[in-house]
């Protein structure tokens, strides 16, 4: 730990759900013996399989699991949304993302956290040194690997995985990166707060992780998700160009350092 942040204390996982029955009881015990002392938010979209009533179910039995039931679907970035807002209300210190499919792989949950202690974002990368993807159509892999590339050349940033979702952020990170007026969602949102990260001068570090495709369920990936991203990507990085090209032939600066 270099000093320059303080020591993290309460962490909340934040897991969206919808229609998740079959992976969200496996999910969470994983994440319950991976990070014990961390809390685990489950933000249920009113799944009709019955994965919120499964939710509370577990959170009768388990006084760190706790339910934020929403009433319909609207997106996954509107979740997660919901889910940082009540883990900043109830002054947790780190909020970790990761979805409730198994892709995620909770063991991978303590390096998170605890690259934290030299960063205000930590994105757990596939596309790193050390990351590895399990069972991934070649083709997802592809659009991953080019979106990304997509990403860092229209946006100019470093990070390598920018639409990574198993992530940990800093509590008073996401209260510097106006997540009032985030409406991005998929891909999109991640892309989203990763910019705005970099942006407010705050540090994003990478570590890899291990990708496994989901056994049980439906792929929440859309067209639509993916169009959203290149056409906002796109919307972006043009804004952008021309405080780029003013900023070219200066001395390169340090992407991201803490202010």
């Amino acid at each position: 730990m270099t000093g320059s942040y303080p020591p993290i204390g309460q962490v909340a996982v934040i897991v969206p759900t919808y229609n998740e029955r079959e992976n969200l009881e496996c999910v969470a015990v994983r994440i319950r013996d991976a990070v014990p002392k961390a809390d685990l938010l489950v933000v249920d979209d009113n799944s009709p399989d019955g994965t919120g009533e499964l939710a509370d179910k577990l959170a009768s039995a388990d006084s760190q699991i706790h339910v934020l039931h929403r009433p319909g679907k609207s997106g996954l970035g509107a979740a997660y949304l919901a889910g940082f807002q009540w883990a900043l209300d109830r002054g947790y210190d780190a909020v970790v993302e990761m979805d409730a499919d198994g892709s995620h792989q909770a063991e991978d949950l303590p390096r998170l956290v605890d690259a934290l202690d030299d960063a205000d974002l930590v994105v757990g990368s596939r596309w790193v040194p050390g990351g590895k993807i399990v069972n991934w159509p070649v083709t997802r892999q592809v659009i991953s690997r080019a979106g990304n590339i997509y990403v860092r050349l229209m946006l100019g940033i470093k990070v390598r995985d920018a639409t990574g979702g198993f992530r940990a952020y800093r509590a008073d990170a996401l209260r510097k990166i106006a997540l009032e007026d985030v409406v991005s969602q998929g891909y999109c949102f991640q892309i989203d707060l990763t910019l705005r990260t970099i942006r407010a001068g705050l540090k994003v570090a990478e570590i890899p992780i291990t990708f496994v495709e989901r056994a049980r369920g439906t792929s929440k990936m859309s067209n639509a998700i993916v169009r959203e991203a290149f056409w906002r990507v796109t919307q972006w990085g043009v804004a952008a160009w021309p405080a780029r090209l003013r900023r070219r032939g200066a001395a390169p600066g340090s992407q991201g350092k803490r202010r």
